[in-house]
């Protein structure tokens, strides 16, 4: 195991007080509509007490909270907390999955290998003119279509993790212009899975070898965002092709809502849309998706 988890398991609730601490800090009082409380002001944001206010807590009641103290928080103390702090919907969704009491969350018994989808793999091979991925648990790569490949080059074969070689490769940080924004997206939504299973110590290992590994991820980390199937546009310096344009969209699978579909979309008769064709042949590449096997990831 690289690293400790220790300190910041949503186990003793440290996990919740740390957000809570995190969005009251970028919520002026001003922002929140309020006249800010008399007296020197020691915090960058909201004080505890003005967002006890808004949420129509006490202050006692809000500071166990934010200490960690406070075992048991019903969803209409989220449902509050959410609406004072002008949470959006995937920052409303993590912090009801912080919150949801630890034996909810518990996993039971060995994890079984993850198997791409049947129906993602039919939807791949309708889609092998475009670069496609089909992510699972903890990014582990569960397949792709030839042209990802070829369009980001090698280290990314089934059961290998999309969030390493998008850290640890260095080509990852060449080939991607705009590497920043999807690092940092890469990094939230690594958090918002962490508040859904917490107890997923595999998960909590590779956010620990990360955090120790690369400080841009302790930093991003630390800043507590979180993200979920984030559209961007990414930009690539291809060796061969030159500047790609991609519109990156994900789909969550029907019947595993843990696996998402990430779609690599090109505008009609655009340079990068030209030149996938030949992008293709180049490489030589199959027309059908590579599935995984057992991993160790």
């Amino acid at each position: 195991m690289v690293g400790s988890y220790a300190g910041w398991v949503p186990a003793d609730r440290a996990a919740l007080g740390a957000f809570l601490r995190s969005r009251r800090d970028r919520l002026t009082p001003a922002q929140a509509g309020i006249a800010a409380f008399p007296g020197p002001r020691r915090v960058p944001g909201l004080r505890k007490e003005e967002l006890a206010v808004l949420a129509g807590l006490s202050p006692d009641h809000y500071s166990r909270l934010e200490q960690g103290r406070q075992h048991n928080v019903t969803d209409e103390v989220v449902r509050a907390l959410s609406r004072a702090l002008q949470l959006d919907e995937v920052e409303h969704a993590h912090l009801r999955d912080l919150a949801a009491p630890t034996s909810h969350r518990r996993w039971t018994g060995p994890e079984a290998a993850q198997r791409p989808d049947p129906g993602m793999l039919r939807l791949m091979g309708v889609l092998n003119h475009v670069p496609v991925l089909l992510l699972g648990r903890r990014s582990q790569v569960l397949a792709h279509n030839g042209l990802l490949s070829a369009v980001l080059g090698p280290g990314l074969e089934p059961g290998s993790s999309f969030v390493r070689w998008l850290f640890l490769e260095p080509d990852a940080r060449v080939r991607i212009v705009n590497w920043a924004d999807f690092a940092a997206a890469a990094v939230g939504a690594l958090r918002y899975e962490v508040g859904r299973h917490p107890d997923d110590r595999r998960l909590v290992d590779l956010v620990a070898e990360l955090r120790h590994g690369d400080p841009d991820v302790a930093r991003w980390w630390d800043d507590q965002r979180v993200t979920f199937r984030t559209s961007l546009t990414k930009h690539l310096a291809h060796p061969t092709a030159g500047p790609l344009t991609f519109g990156i969209e994900s789909v969550v699978g029907p019947h595993d809502p843990e696996q998402r579909l990430v779609v690599y979309t090109v505008e009609p008769d655009s340079p990068t849309a030209r030149v996938l064709p030949l992008l293709a042949s180049w490489a030589a590449v199959p027309q059908e998706p590579s599935p995984a096997g057992e991993t160790t990831t």
